[in-house]
């Protein structure tokens, strides 16, 4: 049961309904508890599926979301169906990964954010799209810079 913080949280505790398309009102917040220092959250969705808006067919990836939170954080729940709203809608790799971080800087305004997603191999070929951001004017935007030189996977 959410405490009087969180009664806005509306998803936490109810029944579960699954969006059939793209869904980023789903998406709810909560206060950071700990917004003194920075930390990071980390989410890893290894079962995220989407469409080729081409062909139709289904694209299988592992996402990952790090970010360094501020005021607002993204409830789990929340957040796991925003991703599964992702199943039926038709977009490229690369449009996944920045949609989702987009909608996330919108939501919470993080201080640093980053996306990855680990698609399988369709056609022979893999694709692993990587994007980030940190908050113009701060530290954190040379952190986003910086990250971004020395992307890797491995």
């Amino acid at each position: 049961m959410a405490d009087r913080r969180d009664e806005h949280l509306t998803l936490l505790g109810s029944p579960t309904r699954y969006r059939q398309d793209y869904a980023p009102e789903v998406l709810e917040t909560f206060e950071n508890k700990h917004a003194e220092h920075d930390y990071w959250v980390r989410f890893n969705c290894p079962e995220f599926t989407s469409l080729c808006p081409i062909t139709g067919q289904p694209d299988f990836a592992e996402i990952r979301i790090e970010y360094i939170p501020d005021v607002k954080m993204v409830e789990s729940k929340s957040l796991k169906l925003y991703l599964f709203s992702f199943r039926n809608h038709g977009d490229f790799h690369e449009d996944c990964v920045n949609v989702i971080m987009k909608d996330l800087i919108r939501l919470m305004d993080p201080r640093y954010i980053e996306v990855t997603g680990i698609f399988t191999p369709r056609g022979g070929i893999s694709i692993y799209p990587y994007c980030n951001y940190g908050r113009p004017g701060t530290q954190y935007e040379e952190m986003a810079r910086f990250r971004m030189m020395r992307h890797d996977l491995s």
